[in-house]
Order: structure tokens, then sequence, then C-alpha cells
């Protein structure tokens, strides 16, 4: 049996972490924008394309990962650079861009009739879980695809789980990082208000962290990031509130009147207007910092 042919399109933070797990065991057709990204893998063993219907004429299997929906469907419809402009017919594209249910699903109906299929596999964890093996990667299609992808995705990660049919990776996503940033925001609310009333911010992580009030930022980013000089997550408050928005997008009927997603928003536009789109997340720190009267993070501007 042939060898599966297997492309990468979208070499960032996150999906240059995810392509070097697959590189170690299976070669690679890549493509991305930035030359040096193209050099790194290049020396790595990758076979770099010229565009993305050359990685589609070489590829059985091509990956995205890319900011938005909207990138990836450039990437997919590009003219003739477009992927599935040089991808045959059986071909399987694979977004683990965390995109819009929506524009995923409208995006495999289009290519549908060419005989190309379309799953989604985004990814939770960041580029320390990619590049570790441990992120989680939540797939979106039918059973037969996921027997397909399955092996695949877990030579990035065993934490490989099919969610359920098209779209569903990516609206599991949207809702995972809209808790994320809930929990995040939550957090420094918390600790900047225990600040304001005059108590130590680590003396109120750690004891947070052993009670019911723990969670993802108390345990990992005021450690890791806030009470250190490693401030920056290296993920953009534009992203954040990207994905936030994908999940606002998901509140119909009832949810209307429970949803806590407006408030999120809200603090996360709050933050880009002060301290711009390509601002890091934990500037949303700088807020409370604010209203707190007194520093939290140990990194000051």
């Amino acid at each position: 049996m042939a060898a599966i042919r297997i492309g990468y399109i979208g070499l960032g933070i996150m999906g240059g972490a995810l392509a070097r797990r697959l590189i170690a065991e299976h070669p690679l057709t890549v493509f991305d924008l930035s030359k040096e990204r193209c050099a790194e893998f290049a020396a790595l063993g990758a076979t770099v394309a010229a565009s993305p219907a050359e990685v589609g004429a070489s590829c059985d299997i091509v990956l995205t990962c890319l900011p938005t929906s909207a990138n990836v469907r450039d990437v997919i419809f590009g003219g003739n650079d477009g992927l599935i402009r040089g991808m045959a017919k059986g071909g399987l594209i694979v977004d683990q861009t965390s995109g819009a249910t929506a524009a995923t699903r409208a995006m495999a109906a289009e290519i549908a009739a060419t005989g190309i299929e379309m799953i989604d596999a985004p990814v939770s964890g960041g580029p320390l879980g990619a590049a570790a093996g441990t992120i989680a990667i939540m797939v979106g299609g039918s059973d037969a695809q996921y027997a397909r992808i399955e092996p695949i995705l877990t030579v990035i990660s065993p934490n490989v789980a099919h969610v359920g049919p098209l779209g569903a990776g990516h609206t599991l996503k949207a809702l995972n990082n809209m808790m994320s940033a809930a929990n995040r925001l939550l957090a420094f609310e918390a600790v900047g208000l225990a600040v304001a009333n005059g108590i130590d911010a680590k003396l109120a992580v750690d004891v947070i962290n052993k009670s019911s009030g723990r969670n993802n930022a108390t345990v990992n980013v005021f450690p890791t990031h806030i009470f250190t000089d490693n401030f920056e997550m290296k993920f953009t408050l534009a992203l954040m509130e990207k994905d936030v928005r994908l999940a606002a997008d998901l509140v119909h009927g009832d949810f209307e009147k429970l949803t806590l997603t407006p408030q999120i928003l809200r603090n996360l536009r709050a933050a880009i207007d002060r301290f711009g789109a390509g601002a890091d997340l934990n500037m949303v720190l700088r807020l409370y910092e604010a209203a707190a009267g007194k520093p939290i993070a140990k990194k000051q501007p």
C-alpha cells in the first residue's frame, strides 16, 4: 500500500508546532506565506510547495491551521493557486483553525461536487501542548472520515476525540475558549479585588488554588506568567475575542437570557480598545490593575 501523502498549510506559532509533530513520523509537504517558516521546515526535511494548489497536487490529506475561517477559504478557493485546483478527487482537507462552524460547513458543501471532503479538527492546549504531544484535538466529521484521519492525528497527540458531525469540533473549541477566557477574566477580577482590599496577590492565588475557585488561570497563568517575567502568552487579544465571538454566535433561544458571554466580549474589547488587537491576551490584566490601583504582575509596562 502506498504511503499516505500529507500536507500542512499554515506554519505559525500553533500550526508550526502541530506540523513539527507530524514531520517526526511522516514526510510532509508544506506551505506558508513566511519564507522563514518554510525554510525552517525545509531544514527538517519537508518539501516546500510554491502554493496551496501545489500542496494539493502532491497530497492525499492536507491539514490547515490559519487565523480565521476567511483565511481558510482563501487557501481553498484562491484562484489558480487554491488548494482545490491541485487536489484530486478523494482528497481530504482537515482544518485545525479555530474556525466558524457555519463557515466550515459551507466550504465543505461547496467542494463536495469535486469529490474532495473537509472535516474540522481544532486543538486546545497551546503551542507548548502541541510540542509536548499532549494537546486536545476535537474532530468533527463522519465516522468514516474520523477513521481515516485518526491514525494521523494521534501522531500529534493521543488526546484525539470524535466529537460529532462536521463543524462539531469548531463548536466545542469555541465553547472551550469561551470558558477559558471567562476563567481568566474572573481570576484577574478576583485577584484584583483581593489586592484592592489589602491582600497580597500571590497569597490570594495560593489560597484559591487550595480552594474551590481554582481554575487554569490561577493554577497555570498566574504562576507561569503573571508572577514571573514571562508575562506574554503569545496569544493575541484579537484571537481570543474572535473565539469568544464564535461562541456568542451559538447563543440562541433561552440561552440568550442566561449567557455571560457578552460580558466576556465587552472586557476583551475594552482591552483591545486600550492596547490594540495585536496585544497579548494577558494585557487584560492591566485593566484590573488599574481598577485595583496597585500592581499585580511582576512585569510592569
